[in-house]
């Protein structure tokens, strides 16, 4: 990124985060946003530059695309309330969730054609990306090697009409040039995709200059190596704002109700007209969900996917809650005992 830019809504500044601050913020400290995001620091841009900031322990939920207001000395005083924020269930066993970006206007869906394209995880990104608040746009990338691409390509609209779904060759500039209506001054968008799709090559191309590393296919699987390690905002061209993401090949979902409803709207509006309210759209009688399926409404496929979303969401939710009651549980502790040991030493 380059380190001056002129005004703070090139980096994507709204009346939102305005809104949040005093005369005394305005006064005493300087607005950054988070760009760059490293294990022992921070990057920040600001009307002031590129500077940064070290990565305090009391930081940890900080995460890319934030706004920071932070002191001469480099130190973060505090960070804004977010308009979107992109989360995770952690990789692994790990009981806790994870950061992905923050204040995000419209999220590039990555997904290639080649043998790794798959609807049910265009389903789990788009499920992300709806328990954000936050516009899906859908691209799918390597349209070139792909010789029913435009079938893919149909297969994927039927998920929902509404959607925008983008064909292309990220290799080919002039195909890159459809996006350009989502990277317009001030708008901010983030790539989502498993490690291979393309992401990086994208980047390089809306970017105009080789700012990813990108890596060859596997010819066993089509599946493409991992080249992009952290999480960054770059300011484009055309004024928008890029923020690229490490390819997630573990994306488990947290507490997603909402996101989940909305990408299986279908689903939902159905099984309001079940005869049972509990009906688990199996072999009760009376299922409008089944009566779906064998009329040739929808899709049988479309049904598993929504289950197994809705069941790892409940598990991963529930095993959330009683991490955040043990860590509640466990600060009462704390405090009770610091209170202790401070009347101990006063001798009473």
């Amino acid at each position: 990124m380059s380190s001056q830019i002129s005004t703070l809504q090139q980096l994507g500044w709204k009346p939102f985060f305005q809104q949040q601050l005093s005369l005394e913020d305005l006064t005493d400290f300087n607005i950054g946003r988070v760009i760059e995001q490293h294990r022992d620091r921070i990057v920040v841009m600001s009307e002031q530059g590129q500077q940064s900031l070290t990565f305090m322990v009391n930081d940890e939920k900080i995460c890319v695309g934030d706004w920071l207001l932070f002191d001469e000395q480099l130190r973060v005083h505090r960070s804004l309330e977010r308009q979107s924020l992109f989360e995770r269930k952690a990789p692994g066993s790990k009981v806790t969730t994870q950061l992905i970006a923050s204040n995000i206007d419209s999220v590039m869906i990555v997904s290639s054609l080649n043998n790794d394209f798959s609807l049910s995880r265009i389903e789990r990104y788009l499920t992300l990306a709806r328990e954000a608040m936050v516009e899906p746009v859908i691209i799918l990338t390597k349209a070139d090697l792909c010789e029913d691409a435009d079938d893919k390509r149909d297969q994927v609209q039927k998920l929902d009409p509404m959607l925008e779904v983008y064909t292309l060759n990220a290799l080919d500039s002039q195909s890159i040039q459809q996006l350009g209506i989502h990277c317009r001054n001030g708008k901010t968008i983030a790539f989502l995709g498993s490690s291979g799709v393309g992401k990086s090559t994208l980047v390089n191309g809306l970017l105009g200059f080789e700012s990813q590393q990108t890596g060859g296919i596997r010819e066993d699987d089509s599946k493409g190596r991992h080249t992009t390690t952290h999480r960054a905002l770059k300011i484009l061209p055309s004024g928008g704002v890029l923020m690229d993401t490490p390819g997630m090949r573990e994306l488990q979902l947290g507490s997603s109700e909402h996101g989940i409803s909305e990408t299986f709207s279908e689903i939902a509006e159905l099984a309001e007209q079940c005869r049972f309210s509990d009906c688990s759209h199996g072999n009760e009688p009376g299922c409008a969900v089944q009566r779906a399926i064998k009329n040739g409404d929808l899709a049988e496929r479309r049904l598993h996917s929504f289950q197994k979303l809705l069941r790892e969401q409940a598990q991963n939710g529930a095993t959330l809650a009683e991490k955040r009651s043990q860590d509640k549980a466990l600060g009462k502790l704390i405090n009770h005992t610091q209170s202790v040991s401070k009347r101990l030493k006063k001798g009473y």
